[in-house]
């Protein structure tokens, strides 16, 4: 009988082992996935602060050389803001299809790269 409490015992603190073990698995693997698509998205927001200041210096300076063109500076100004009032206008009917899905399919990417790496 003693033999039989033993072996479910053992067998007891086996599954409670398991059960701690795949818990601080799961914990390791969120932390791994949240720092991937964190790092990822620091990357990108960092890279997209130098091209918008890049794009900002190009703006000015292609605002003044079309004032100068057009003999006004403010014309310059006027045409560039017309620009972007297009693109603003054509970003916000497509938002979804340029926007949100490549994000969502990039994040989901992201999480989901290790488990096609375990397969």
């Amino acid at each position: 009988m003693s033999s039989k409490a033993t072996t479910i015992e053992v067998l007891f603190d086996k599954i409670e082992d398991y059960t701690k073990t795949t818990i601080e698995l799961t914990k390791l693997s969120a932390v791994d996935k949240s720092a991937d698509v964190l790092s990822s998205l620091i990357s990108r927001v960092t890279v997209s602060i130098v091209v918008v200041m890049f794009m900002l210096l190009l703006n000015f300076g292609l605002s003044f050389w079309i004032g100068e063109l057009l003999g006004s500076t403010y014309y310059g100004f006027f045409i560039v803001a017309a620009f972007y009032l297009i693109v603003s206008i054509l970003l916000h009917v497509n938002k979804d299809a340029w926007i949100k899905m490549p994000v969502s399919n990039l994040i989901i990417a992201k999480i989901l790269k290790n488990k096609e790496h375990e397969k």
